[in-house]
């Protein structure tokens, strides 16, 4: 009798000690798809452009002119490239887009936080919020740029010689 409850004991144990393990770990299958020189002027510099175009007024002979979205749709557009700039920054972070410094985590996730600040700005319909979202996301964009040159960041894909990069120029 004793054997056999120390057997079922036993059992016991090990059926909650296997419990106890934690879900196994798996390897996430992702690869980037582009240089990185190409997902920005393809993919961030475009969103960002919305923002920039959206935010502010331009002051001319002729009078002012808002660039504030007057629609739903121009407010759901800003919204929608400002969630692109916000994911951006965490493409930024994966392998076979990241450089291995923490300057370029930081930066990174520089473009989460204003990129999700301009997309508050947008479902707030907050066009000074917007604005200064803008302006903090061209700082995060300044600041990295300043830091990592790219090769061909001048032009477009595709030109000679241009490997898209990302090197630090200190």
């Amino acid at each position: 009798m004793k054997d056999k409850l120390l057997r079922a004991c036993t059992l016991l144990l090990v059926f909650v000690l296997a419990g106890c393990s934690g879900p196994e770990q798996t390897v996430t299958p992702y690869q980037s798809t582009a240089t990185i020189h190409d997902f920005m002027y393809w993919a961030l510099e475009p969103a960002a452009d919305v923002i920039w175009d959206s935010a502010g007024v331009i002051v001319t002979e002729e009078g002012e002119t808002d660039l504030r979205p007057t629609t739903q749709e121009g407010w759901d557009h800003v919204r929608n490239s400002a969630t692109l700039v916000a994911e951006a920054g965490n493409l930024l972070m994966m392998p076979g887009y990241r450089a291995d410094e923490l300057d370029w985590i930081e930066y990174s996730q520089g473009l989460v936080r204003t990129g999700l600040q301009a997309r508050e700005a947008a479902l707030a319909k907050d066009a000074d919020a917007l604005f200064d979202a803008g302006g903090a996301i061209y700082n995060v964009c300044r600041a990295c740029h300043n830091k990592y040159a790219m090769s061909g960041e001048s032009g477009e894909s595709g030109e000679s010689g241009e490997s898209g990069e990302v090197s630090s120029s200190e």
